[in-house]
C-alpha cells in the first residue's frame, strides 16, 4: 500500500447521532447445544444510537424469538432471562477504535440485572447516502460471552456425557445506522 493509500485510510468513526434501521439491522445469538450443533436465536425489538462516538442499545427480552415455542417461553423464565425481573438487556460502549473498515467497540454489557465489560470486534462501512437521500452507515459487530458472567447457568446433563448447553454464547448485530 502506498503512503498516498495509507493516509486516505478512515480511522475516525462518523460524527454526528445514527439511529437505527430496524427493518435492515438485527442481532442475534448462538450457542453449541448436545455438544455437536448450534442453536441460534435472535432479538425482535431493540433500539440502538450512535452518538458522540458512543454505542448504546438496548434489547427486550420478550422480543426473543426461536423456533421452538416451548423453548421461547423457558429462556423467559429465570432460568434463563427471566424477563419478569430484568426486561432489557443494555449495551454501553466506552470506546469505538476504527481502523479502515475494522471497528472495536469496549464496553459493558448487562443482562439479567448483571454487568460485565465486552469488546465487540467488526466492520463498519460508509457513511454512503441511499436512494432517499439519507446517509447511512453499517456495522457488523460480534462478540462472545460467558453466559455465566450474566448468571445465565441453566444446564442439563447428557446420558453419555457433555452438558446440553455450551457456556460460551456468540452475540451479533449487524445493524444499519441513519444520521438523525
Amino acid at each position: 500500500m502506498s503512503i498516498q493509500e495509507q493516509s486516505s485510510i478512515i480511522t475516525e468513526v462518523p460524527a454526528g447521532t445514527w439511529v437505527v434501521d430496524p427493518v435492515h439491522s438485527s442481532i442475534g445469538f448462538a450457542v453449541r447445544h448436545n455438544t455437536v450443533e448450534t442453536f441460534k436465536g435472535k432479538i425482535g425489538s431493540f433500539d440502538v444510537q450512535l452518538a458522540d462516538g458512543r454505542l448504546e442499545g438496548t434489547a427486550e427480552v420478550a422480543s426473543v424469538q426461536v423456533e421452538d415455542e416451548n423453548l421461547a417461553g423457558h429462556l423467559q423464565t429465570p432460568d434463563f432471562f427471566d424477563a419478569e425481573r430484568f426486561p432489557q438487556l443494555r449495551f454501553v460502549s466506552g470506546r469505538l477504535e476504527r481502523d479502515g473498515d475494522r471497528l472495536s467497540v469496549a464496553g459493558d454489557l448487562t443482562i439479567k440485572g448483571r454487568t460485565a465489560p465486552v469488546e465487540l470486534s467488526g466492520t463498519i462501512a460508509g457513511p454512503v447516502h441511499d436512494a432517499y437521500g439519507k446517509e447511512r452507515i453499517g456495522l457488523d459487530l460480534e462478540t462472545t460471552v460467558n453466559r455465566h458472567d450474566f448468571g445465565v447457568s441453566w444446564n442439563a446433563d447428557l446420558p453419555r456425557g457433555g452438558t446440553m448447553l455450551d457456556d460460551d454464547v456468540t452475540i451479533t448485530a449487524n445493524l444499519a445506522l441513519v444520521k438523525a
